[in-house]
């Protein structure tokens, strides 16, 4: 009954293989189920969780980065919207790295990740991370105002088995340019926590607002334009 008072409500389309939803009024959130249950493998081309770091702590933190379920909604942390991540002052307790958190935001940019040992070192485009750049509205174009959310290789793949296209120029096509909200899970990156502006205020070379990241993002939802109080 829930899947046909939704499609009652609301028609759900598709742009370069990414989810966009549209109704009368907001839009409607795509179901759970909108995905196949379950998530990605835990070894992906031969990488483990906690790809080829070193470290404990690193290998610790790529086990985070490389979360394989989806948030539920239990999970989801509703204080954590895009102008919270932006809300100026020290923010590394603010939330937590077991929690989830769904954030609306204008996409400024989407650009491929480099090589890390979380992805085991991989070289190809395919298996890097993908990098997306938010803004709280079309306009601000300050580096210092900007969140970053992160599609993994693993969630790319998986989302492919459902029909959906997560490549870094499909996203890019899709998602620049548009109010998008994405859901995944909090995720703290000590790795650019000196490249801050919250963490580290007034050093000129910060590129971003907060360490804090959407990372892994489950889901992607296109919208047809900024709703109301989000």
């Amino acid at each position: 009954m829930r899947y046909v008072a939704l499609l009652l409500l609301a028609a759900c389309v598709r742009t370069s293989g990414v989810p966009v939803e549209t109704s009368d009024a907001r839009p409607i959130r795509v179901p759970e189920a909108a995905l196949a249950p379950g998530g990605p493998a835990e070894v992906y081309r031969g990488c483990a969780l906690e790809g080829n770091a070193q470290h404990a702590s690193r290998r610790q933190l790529n086990t985070l980065k490389n979360r394989i379920t989806a948030p539920t909604t239990a999970d989801i942390d509703t204080s954590a919207t895009l102008a919270a991540m932006l809300a100026p002052g020290d923010d590394r307790a603010r939330w937590s790295v077991a929690r989830g958190a769904t954030v609306t935001g204008f996409v400024i940019d989407v650009k491929m990740g480099g090589q890390e040992t979380v992805n085991c070192g991989e070289s190809e485009e395919l298996y890097r991370d993908t990098h997306i750049e938010l803004v709280l509205r079309q306009g601000i174009t300050s580096k210092k105002r900007r969140v970053i959310v992160e599609v993994t290789p693993r969630w790319r793949e998986f989302v492919r088995g459902q029909g959906q296209n997560w490549t870094t120029d499909t996203l890019r096509a899709a998602l620049v340019g548009r109010t998008v909200r994405f859901t995944g899970w909090l995720f703290f990156d000590d790795e650019h926590d000196d490249e801050a502006e919250n963490t580290t205020p007034g050093r000129p070379q910060n590129w971003r607002a907060t360490a804090w990241e959407i990372h892994p993002v489950t889901r992607i939802e296109v919208l047809p334009e900024p709703p109301p109080n989000d």
